[in-house]
């Protein structure tokens, strides 16, 4: 196979607190019911993306959201059930796996000079290809000691993968082949430089186009040839503004569909046709610390920040929402502090690690605190949602089945997994050959691919 300029293509098998230092930590993301029934939450973003179902192609999945209309889990998670099928050693990276049904892709960043891309079969763990471009850079003093590697999950569809490297680049490369067919270099294009921590953001899949927060602001890009259909939400660069730290979700609020994005300081919802700024509300933050994913509710928008509270914001009735001001209003706030967890969604309740490291419930309702566990589950988490219960992910490798109450926190099953110690990329799920759910982790060092089975 021949190389495209500056990449090599090879076809083989927190802060200045302590606090802050953990800030790097974030840049991970910085996480089905029955096989016929999905959450309410999950089953309109669906229906509002346009998503396919079928594959684990992009960040918290196909709806953005955890969930995954597969077969239904097991009951139970233990070493006899949740059986390692292959696995990989890997440089460095905070990228969540993503696949297209045939093949996983995964990114890392090798010898502090290079990123890296690589395709596996997903049936046998066969490395299909590999592409590497130049790509690195060291992050600010008090974050650097966690490392200065690739953050962004990247997203695939039928026959593309499109791939954000820490320099604020898109790359899009053929699934099949690892060609390269087009990239954005946006801190050269729009002068902006290098984000002060890295590209962050993991795109967003819809149709023929997808949607990426880059260069100090928001751009919808076509598919086919990488063109910039629209730019928007520009804002001032910086250590403390510049770049971003969360990724969009698309929202149906009342009858008018939109992106939800979450910049270092505002919230606002975008139009996806012409990217006009529907509304927007300054988010209480400290440093521009907003890191979640900002989340859909009953035409609100929830999220919460590191060093503050978690908030649900009423949107104008002029912009989807059922508040009849023109201006988006605070419907609660909690102390609960989210920090850079994005949470699951089940039955109206909102399961959040919090910054201290325990699991809290939050009625989205009207922000009531249900419970919040007795210990700590770790610095981060991802999740995974089928109906009524959730997987949980920490950064120490324990896996976690929960069952979501509003009573107490109700632990079913955990199980340390083998050989995995420290991962910071969402966990991924997706249905094996043979019908079975299959769970994907991309460890600090490695890939696993597990099968999780009855027994």
């Amino acid at each position: 196979m021949k190389s495209n300029p500056g990449m090599l293509v090879r076809n083989m098998s927190c802060s200045w607190s302590a606090g802050l230092a953990c800030l790097l930590w974030a840049f991970a993301s910085i996480a089905p019911t029955d096989c016929n029934a999905q959450s309410p939450t999950a089953a309109k973003t669906d229906e509002k993306a346009g998503a396919s179902a079928a594959t684990w192609d992009q960040w918290r999945g196909p709806n953005r959201d955890t969930t995954f209309p597969g077969p239904a889990w097991p009951t139970k998670l233990t070493e006899s059930n949740l059986k390692l099928v292959w696995q990989h050693k890997l440089e460095p990276s905070y990228s969540g796996p993503v696949t297209d049904g045939k093949r996983i892709f995964t990114t890392e960043t090798v010898g502090k000079r290079e990123e890296t891309t690589r395709a596996y079969d997903l049936k046998t763990g066969k490395q299909l290809w590999e592409v590497r471009w130049d790509g690195s850079m060291t992050v600010p003093f008090f974050a650097a000691s966690n490392g200065s590697w690739i953050r962004s999950t990247p997203a695939c569809d039928e026959s593309r993968v499109y791939v954000v490297g820490i320099l604020d680049v898109l790359v899009c490369l053929e699934s099949e082949t690892g060609k390269e067919l087009w990239r954005i270099d946006f801190a050269n294009q729009f002068g902006t430089g290098k984000p002060d921590f890295g590209a962050v953001c993991s795109p967003l899949l819809d149709k023929d186009h997808l949607y990426i927060q880059a260069a100090n602001s928001f751009l919808k890009i076509q598919k086919a040839d990488g063109k910039i259909v629209w730019r928007t939400m520009v804002e001032d660069g910086g250590m403390m503004t510049g770049g971003c730290f969360s990724s969009p979700a698309f929202a149906t609020l009342g009858d008018r569909r939109q992106i939800l994005v979450q910049s270092r300081i505002n919230l606002a919802g975008i139009d996806p046709e012409n990217g006009k700024v529907l509304w927007q509300t300054e988010v209480p933050n400290f440093r521009g610390m907003n890191i979640l994913t900002p989340i859909e509710f009953e035409d609100s928008v929830f999220t919460s920040s590191y060093n503050h509270q978690s908030f649900l914001y009423q949107v104008p009735s002029s912009s989807g929402g059922k508040n009849p001001s023109e201006n988006v209003s605070m419907a609660w706030s909690n102390p609960a502090k989210g920090y850079m967890s994005t949470p699951t969604v089940i039955d109206q309740h909102a399961y959040i690690l919090l910054q201290n490291g325990r699991l809290a419930c939050l009625s989205l309702k009207d922000g009531e605190r249900k419970w919040t566990s007795p210990k700590s589950f770790g610095e981060y988490a991802s999740f995974l949602t089928q109906g009524d219960r959730f997987l949980m992910l920490s950064n120490a490798g324990i896996l976690r089945l929960i069952k979501a109450s509003t009573e107490d926190c109700e632990v079913i099953s955990e199980l340390k997994l083998p050989e995995i110690d420290d991962s910071w990329a969402h966990i991924g799920i997706g249905t094996g050959t043979e019908g079975q759910v299959q769970i994907y982790v991309r460890s600090l060092n490695g890939l696993h691919v597990f099968d999780w089975v009855n027994q």
